[in-house]
């Protein structure tokens, strides 16, 4: 049909919700596969002036120069503003430079807590995970957080089995109570849904729910014991235009990260 959205993988749908989440001039801590497709995005299309630091060091203002698998390939690393050390990437977090970063996890509870270390109990853990990474240090010093992760019912919890990562704790002012700057939002964004947890709340609200999906549907298997009436009526998500799918699929054109299959 004439005027009609083209046709997109849910994959595809997240990394456009990520990328809107992006303003121009943000410096983001980028992470890998759909948060790098993300900022490549939003660096292409509204956001030409936000700048991109990776964990290994290295700072971009532009997508990378071909298709990367991890952020040390030689794509990422030509033409960037700087190819350094670790620590000056984590400095900038430090220093309250990072607006808006990107973490994930294994378990996520409704208070926007993310877990990377344990499945268990301590002292005699069901699977080992592999720890923090940096995810910790960006959870704690970035001014907004974006989470990009598959909606299955294990992975929404009541209370992640160990709190690597922090959101907001135990709600609304944990943070300032334990010493964290504040945190302007988390935003979830899932293969069913977008959902956002503020400084203010400190809990998740259904924001939109992806085309085909009923929000009913989707808070029922999201087991985080959702307040009654447990949202307000969702916008349905927004898909991407004719021409930024153009452009996700031009930095993906092998659909390594954003097929569906």
């Amino acid at each position: 049909m004439a005027g009609a959205e083209p046709a997109c993988t849910r994959r595809e749908l997240m990394v456009a919700c990520a990328a809107r989440e992006i303003r121009d001039g943000d410096v983001v801590f980028v992470g890998m596969r759909l948060p790098l497709l993300a900022f490549a995005l939003a660096v292409s299309t509204h956001a030409p002036e936000a700048v991109g630091v990776f964990e290994n060091g290295v700072m971009r203002d532009t997508p990378p120069r071909g298709p990367v698998v991890t952020m040390s390939d030689p794509p990422n690393l030509d033409g960037a503003l700087w190819a350094g050390a670790l620590s000056r990437a984590m400095g900038l977090l430090a220093g309250g430079h990072v607006d808006v970063g990107f973490i994930g996890g294994a378990q996520i509870d409704r208070h926007a807590n993310l877990n990377t270390t344990r499945i268990g109990p301590a002292e005699a853990p069901a699977v080992r995970l592999p720890g923090s990474g940096g995810g910790c240090d960006i959870a704690c010093a970035a001014r907004r957080l974006l989470v990009v992760m598959a909606h299955e019912q294990r992975r929404f919890v009541a209370r992640v089995d160990h709190r690597t990562s922090p959101g907001y704790g135990d709600g609304p002012g944990w943070r300032a109570r334990v010493g964290l700057p504040a945190c302007e939002s988390v935003t979830l964004i899932t293969t069913r849904a977008v959902l956002r947890a503020a400084e203010t709340g400190g809990s998740f609200e259904l924001v939109s729910v992806h085309p085909g999906e009923d929000a009913a549907v989707v808070v029922d298997d999201t087991p985080w014991g959702w307040p009654d009436p447990p949202v307000r009526a969702p916008a349905v998500t927004l898909p991407p235009s004719a021409e930024v799918l153009q452009t996700l699929r031009a930095l993906d054109p092998d659909r390594v990260w954003t097929g569906d299959g």
